[in-house]
């Protein structure tokens, strides 16, 4: 009886894993279309302009009522925000990706540093593309606290660190045996994308619809970036790498 109980009970287990696997790629699709749905639609809003009063209202009111060059909150927050920022910049994120690309190739894991490589690439140059596309400009309701050489919509801080640090996280996700392990990797990720985004809006050099689509477009990339993985995953990527290794 106890055997005939053991064997049902991993016969059930054997389902549950499965019906999991089938239904991952279904609900990443399924967000996927709703983070893009809403990106489309808010771009709208912004080209039609209906989401002015509410960035030029977020951006004033971060700064000081009588002096609009100063941000509201304590001076180690404005440096704070300098520090934040700069994590989704051009130059970090290019380190990170090249450090890890770098220790991809010395663990023998080629093509996962290829991978990690196009999901970044993309990410930047889709971000390029669409701010080429919507050409906004940049806010000039308060003073920008940090200078500004691109576009306005969507936010590249906030889209590329998006892209990045989410698609990483999926990937150590996936390497990672413990649930708690997988968990603390994607909360870090989308923790770091938070902050940096917030910190485009502090130094007032986004308009928060900038960031809410870089975010809602990011996302789709990572999510689009992770199908991708587990699609390379199942004909032997990153786990089949491991193994020969």
């Amino acid at each position: 009886m106890a055997v005939s109980f053991g064997r049902v009970r991993a016969g059930l287990n054997r389902v549950s894993l499965r019906d999991r696997a089938e239904a991952a790629p279904l609900l990443g699709g399924l967000l996927l279309v709703a983070l893009l749905f809403g990106a489309f639609e808010l771009a709208g809003e912004v080209l039609e302009g209906d989401t002015q009063t509410f960035d030029e209202r977020v951006l004033r009111a971060l700064r000081r009522a009588d002096d609009p060059g100063v941000p509201i909150g304590p001076r180690w927050l404005q440096y704070a925000a300098f520090d934040i920022t700069a994590l989704g910049g051009a130059p970090v994120l290019g380190l990170s990706i090249a450090a890890i690309i770098g220790f991809l190739l010395l663990q023998g894991l080629t093509r996962t540093a290829l991978f990690v490589l196009a999901a970044s690439a993309g990410g930047w140059a889709l971000n390029s593309g669409l701010k080429l596309l919507f050409a906004r400009a940049r806010p000039d309701v308060v003073p920008h606290l940090r200078e500004t050489m691109s576009l306005s919509f969507p936010s590249g801080h906030a889209m590329t660190s998006a892209a990045v640090y989410l698609t990483l996280g999926a990937l150590l996700m996936r390497i990672s045996a413990r649930p708690v392990t997988k968990a603390y990797c994607m909360t870090v990720a989308i923790l770091a994308t938070v902050l940096i985004g917030l910190s485009r809006v502090y130094l007032g050099v986004h308009y928060p619809t900038d960031v809410f689509a870089g975010w809602l477009i990011g996302f789709a990339w990572a999510i689009l970036c992770w199908m991708a993985d587990r699609h390379i995953g199942r004909r032997g990527g990153f786990k089949g790498e491991q193994a020969q290794g």
